[in-house]
């Protein structure tokens, strides 16, 4: 496989990326998007990453640079809830819903950092809003765990939301790092490392109660 398994990258490329340009062509023509959104999916879910090797397969042939990790943390803020839905629960409780609202808000957040890392004044207040999205979040998996049936489902959650916690801890001491050596590559990788940390915590939830 590519530098893809060794980044958060590799598990965005088929929402943040691939989805959108499908919504788009469905406006064209309808049964083809979804056609290829099917295939991709199930190709996706068999073989991980292979929606990432295809992209960069497509970038190589064409003799395209791009930051990878750049670009998928700034796509990640214009993607819509249907782009995402293994990343959505869709249980009518306020308590889901929540978790919903915080999980999409603190990633929205996340997405910005390529638009205002290079703004130390920005970015600095950016980073206090990303602190206090990751509580709310946190909060809300608590609220949402009391639904969660059976000891077997809270221990996944519970070893989910450790997960969380320690790439937000690593978050933080990359943003102490990038201060003092200026990797921005860094930081973006460890705000990819959280959106999906992010996203795993709602597919458990959504395994254990939907």
């Amino acid at each position: 496989m590519t530098m893809g398994d060794e980044t958060p990258v590799t598990s965005l490329i088929l929402p943040v990326l691939i989805r959108p340009i499908l919504s788009q062509l469905e406006k064209q023509d309808i049964s083809a998007s979804q056609t290829l959104r099917s295939a991709l999916t199930k190709a996706e879910a068999s073989y991980p990453g292979i929606t990432y090797d295809l992209v960069v397969g497509i970038m190589r042939k064409g003799d395209i640079a791009v930051n990878m990790n750049e670009s998928i943390l700034r796509l990640q803020g214009g993607v819509s809830d249907t782009d995402v839905v293994e990343y959505r629960l869709n249980r009518s409780e306020d308590a889901f819903q929540e978790l919903n609202k915080k999980s999409a808000s603190l990633k929205r957040i996340l997405s910005r950092i390529p638009d205002e890392i290079t703004d130390r004044k920005t970015f600095l207040e950016t980073i206090k809003e990303i602190a206090s999205a990751i509580k709310k979040l946190l909060d809300a998996v608590n609220e949402v765990s009391g639904f969660i049936p059976g000891s077997t489902g809270k221990q996944a959650l519970e070893q989910r939301k450790r997960e969380f916690v320690k790439f937000s801890k690593r978050f933080s001491n990359t943003l102490k790092e990038y201060f003092k050596e200026g990797h921005a590559n860094a930081v973006f990788v460890s705000a990819l490392y959280l959106i999906h940390q992010t996203n795993m915590i709602i597919a458990t939830v959504k395994s254990k109660c939907e």
